[in-house]
């Protein structure tokens, strides 16, 4: 069976950094890297978090679909086919496509495969629209606002997106979940900061 689609995160950056007209260093400040941590990952030196992939495709103001250089166009229906879907690989993990890029609908769903130890950062997650988390394998901790959601195979969490939260992996063994997020704003794209940390001009 043929492996997913993998990305060149670095070489994808690149292009769309220089599409857009942004130095290194203006990039870099945008997003609140060091020119050099920017440098390396572009050069393929070094592999991105979750949070710092967020956080660069936010300052470029480009959605998460945008690294697999696939088409605008939007379709009513989205059929996905399971050893084609585009993935992209982070420290820690790999974050799966399950359509949403190419949707009509306000609804986003995506694949988390984490490994052990991976989480969303220290910073708490907020942005527009509802969040809806089911678990197929491992355990996940999801904390919203002050209450904290231990889920295990089966398990699912529902609210609503502008209430803080962030997750992680506390267990030894890899996890896998499916995330979707709906009802956002025309033009948001709220995966691209959804582990970003705390929400840049959202709520």
């Amino acid at each position: 069976m043929p492996n997913p689609l993998s990305v060149d995160i670095g070489k994808r950056l690149r292009m769309l950094r220089q599409e857009r007209g942004f130095s290194i260093r203006e990039l870099a400040r945008k997003c609140g890297l060091s020119a050099n941590a920017l440098s390396t990952i572009e050069r393929g030196m070094s592999s991105p978090t979750v949070n710092t992939l967020y956080l660069i495709t936010e300052a470029l103001g480009v959605p998460t679909g945008s690294l697999f250089g696939m088409a605008d166009k939007k379709e009513k229906v989205v059929f996905t086919k399971s050893d084609s879907r585009a993935r992209i690989p982070f420290v820690h993990g790999i974050w799966e496509g399950l359509g949403g890029r190419m949707f009509s609908g306000k609804v986003e769903p995506f694949v988390l495969n984490l490994q052990s130890g991976a989480d969303s950062g220290s910073g708490m997650i907020t942005h527009h629209g509802h969040e809806f988390v089911y678990c197929l394998a491992g355990h996940l901790e999801y904390q919203v606002e002050d209450r904290i959601f231990s889920l295990r195979p089966g398990d699912s969490l529902l609210f609503a997106s502008r209430l803080p939260h962030r997750w992680r992996n506390p267990g030894d063994s890899d996890t896998k979940i499916i995330i979707v997020l709906s009802e956002f704003p025309d033009g948001d794209t709220p995966s691209r900061g959804h582990f970003l940390g705390p929400s840049r001009g959202e709520g």
